[in-house]
């Protein structure tokens, strides 16, 4: 090049520097001089800008330590408090072991298929949900902002029942255990039990009484509950201090956080099975009603299982690969989490089961001795003949077997009057199919078979310790999915955002901390994430396989991985997965409509539940959750369509990224383009005439690439190529 020749500086942004590391960082070892090359931006405006690892002079983008260090990760976001609550409550609901069929082959279709598309996109791009669906697709760039609202609104509850675990850890350090048995209240005259308490259970009564001191409707506030104010800060400050370095401050804590949970599930079963009536609940709990598995119900909550249990749309996944290597096998991984989590879901229903069955069993033995104790008195009375009872019976040791048999006989010889007899049948299966789950399942039956537990207030510690590191790992994604992709985009300091970020969630957290707090969490489970996630992950869907081109996409992820995908995800994305999301949203939308909107509400004089409907201003807050949740999807379309936001600037000039491709679309270029490498002016630079080509394929040489210091290059090009898709980032 000329000495005296016109140097114009190329504004380049972070992509095109990061090709040209990983270029570097490609080539033969004995060239040292091209190895230490490098393109560098003269603009004054952006010094922080995330490269490789291995750029000395710009901040480094932040890796994981190890692949092992990568999947825990991934696991604790995946697996989190709905496989043990939730999933146990479905399959008892939807067949029992038939329930595994759909959901294993809504696995194969959606989960598996969309968390590789989650996957392979973060780990491609190396950016938040932000920048990546900014960068797929301009125009859809609010896919990434509507995934940070959500894990926002998640956020803001999901803590809450970390602070409910908290709480409950706690108070476990005592014996007996707190909640099992109901208080005395003494007046002047004598002591007597808590008629609430009495009308329900003991259990019941500390979880809606002690612990959330409960309102009668979503309407009475109540004022703050201090207890669980104190545990609600707690939570956000364990979060906060995990996160405040990101993936290497919440990285180490994955290793205790993902594996411990196992460790209590694991000694859970073995309690339990050790238990009388276990066995019941396990074959009770797996015991297939294959006609209820052809009911379309099935196959839509089954699929919605799938959908949350990988935790799709959140942005976490996309968050925590984009810190990957690129050549990741990203492939295997998306196999490995998602059988991992259903079977960690299998293992959490079976712990839920034994301890459930052991609990039925304990029931069902008082039920036979109170039921016994009325034949007696039946018997005294003269309404039942003692002729009828078989003479081997003994009433003040008399077996479950043995009731049975009478019961059956006094209901044959007396079968119209039977019924005024009030005797229950006392049958272990009743009490197995009362369904619960949620904070049903951990907070009311599972502490209450827990208080007969030997050393029961160990497992009781163990037992919300582990809802707590499973509370947590999930957290530590959901964070991470608001985040990154903000860091990303406006180049904030990670540790200042985290801070600002946790105490803004705690502040209008403590809406969830009032009397009334606990149906506002309902709310928050029901509408603010549902409907949104699923648009979300349907436009994910099609921005890949439709827009920006599932054969490009295919090609991209043969250059990343190293090999081509199975051709099974390139049928997936394109047909089957878009068309299973449409119909889920058509039926959760079916379903929202049909379904009353209301909560169950705690009313103290009944000692039970109720369901409430919403008041009008509850109606609101629900369709305002939900839209949102999804605005800024049309938002930034309208911006990018009317070109509300100015593309042409250094910042957001149009670069495309491919291994083996990168453009620079033309943006105020003067002249002969040239780079100022190192600083250098253009006569000390030893490299040929850049003008719209930067390496060219040399003619004669039609299969090898040619850098410009004339070694062949490892399939870069640096090219015009009009058929590649813009990208703003």
């Amino acid at each position: 090049m000329p000495k005296n020749s016109k140097v114009v500086k190329r504004e380049l942004d972070d992509d095109v520097i990061e090709s040209v590391k990983d270029l570097l960082s490609n080539e033969d070892s004995a060239d040292d001089a091209f190895k230490k090359s490098e393109l560098i931006v003269d603009d004054p405006e952006e010094k922080d800008i995330d490269v490789e690892k291995g750029s000395d002079g710009d901040r480094e983008r932040p890796a994981w330590n190890s692949k092992l260090q990568y999947i825990l990760a991934q696991v604790g976001f995946s697996v989190g408090l709905g496989n043990v609550w939730r999933f146990p409550y479905l399959c008892q609901k939807n067949g029992g072991g038939a329930y595994l069929i759909p959901y294993l082959i809504l696995l194969l279709i959606i989960g598996i298929p969309l968390f590789f598309l989650e996957l392979a996109v973060g780990q491609r791009i190396r950016r938040g949900s932000i920048g990546v669906w900014n960068y797929i697709s301009p125009k859809l760039g609010g896919i990434g902002f509507a995934s940070c609202v959500v894990c926002f609104f998640v956020a803001l509850y999901y803590n809450v029942i970390i602070g409910w675990s908290l709480f409950y850890f706690s108070q476990s350090f005592q014996q007996p255990l707190p909640w099992d048995q109901c208080p005395l209240v003494k007046n002047t005259s004598h002591t007597f039990v808590e008629p609430e308490c009495e009308k329900s259970s003991a259990t019941t009564y500390y979880w809606y009484r002690e612990a959330l001191n409960i309102s009668d409707s979503i309407s009475e506030g109540g004022g703050l509950n201090w207890k669980m104010t104190v545990c609600l800060l707690s939570a956000w400050v364990l979060v906060c201090l995990a996160m405040i370095k990101g993936i290497q401050s919440s990285g180490k804590i994955m290793y205790f956080s993902s594996l411990f949970p196992y460790v209590v599930l694991i000694c859970f079963l073995i309690r339990a099975l050790l238990l009388n009536g276990s066995i019941d609940g396990i074959r009770h709990m797996f015991t297939p009603k294959l006609e209820i598995m052809l009911e379309p119900k099935v196959w839509r909550e089954a699929a919605t299982q799938v959908f949350f249990a990988l935790g799709l749309g959140f942005g976490g996944v996309i968050a925590f690969s984009s810190y990957n290597k690129r050549d990741n096998n990203c492939q295997f991984d998306a196999v490995l989490v998602s059988f991992i989590n259903f079977f960690t879901s299998v293992l959490a229903t079976l712990v839920v089961f034994a301890v459930l069955g052991f609990k039925a069993n304990i029931i069902n033995e008082k039920c036979v001795i109170q039921n016994s104790d009325m034949i007696v008195k039946l018997l005294k009375m003269g309404n039942i003949s003692q002729d009828i009872i078989p003479h081997h019976i003994n009433f003040s040791a008399i077996t479950t077997q043995d009731y049975h048999l009478v019961y059956d006989i006094i209901e044959k010889v007396k079968e119209e009057e039977f019924p005024a007899l009030n005797l229950s049948p006392c049958q272990i299966e009743d009490e197995l199919d009362k369904a619960v789950q949620g904070t049903g399942l951990a907070f009311i039956a599972f502490t209450e078979a827990m208080t007969h537990f030997p050393a029961s207030p160990f497992w009781s510690v163990m037992f919300f310790l582990m809802l707590i590191n499973l509370g947590l790992g999930s957290m530590f994604g959901t964070i991470e999915g608001i985040i990154t992709p903000i860091v990303d985009t406006f180049k904030v300091r990670k540790e200042i955002l985290t801070v600002v970020c946790c105490l803004l969630a705690f502040s209008i957290g403590l809406i969830f901390v009032q009397r009334s707090g606990n149906y506002f969490v309902a709310m928050f489970d029901d509408y603010s994430a549902t409907l949104p996630l699923l648009i979300v992950v349907i436009l994910e869907n099609i921005a890949v396989s439709t827009i920006y081109g599932i054969d490009k996409f295919m090609e991209d992820l043969k250059d990343m991985l190293g090999f081509s995908p199975n051709k099974y995800y390139y049928y997936m994305w394109k047909y089957v997965s878009p068309l299973m999301l449409l119909s889920l949203l058509i039926a959760s939308m079916v379903q929202i409509g049909l379904s009353r909107p209301g909560y169950n509400a705690w009313i103290e004089e009944k000692a039970a539940e109720e369901f409430l409907s919403f008041p009008t201003w509850g109606l609101a807050l629900c369709i305002c959750l939900m839209v949102l949740a999804i605005l800024p999807v049309p938002v930034v379309f309208i911006i990018r369509c009317c070109n509300l936001i100015d593309d042409s600037s250094g910042n957001l000039a149009s670069v495309t990224y491919k291994r083996g491709r990168i453009i620079k679309e033309p943006s105020n270029l003067e002249g002969d383009d040239a780079s100022l490498i190192h600083g250098k002016i253009a006569s000390e630079v030893p490299s040929p005439n850049f003008g719209k080509n930067i390496y060219r394929k040399q003619s004669g040489s039609p299969t090898l690439d040619t850098a410009p210091n004339g070694r062949y290059g490892i399939g870069y090009l640096m090219a015009d190529m009009p058929d590649m898709p813009e990208s703003d980032l």
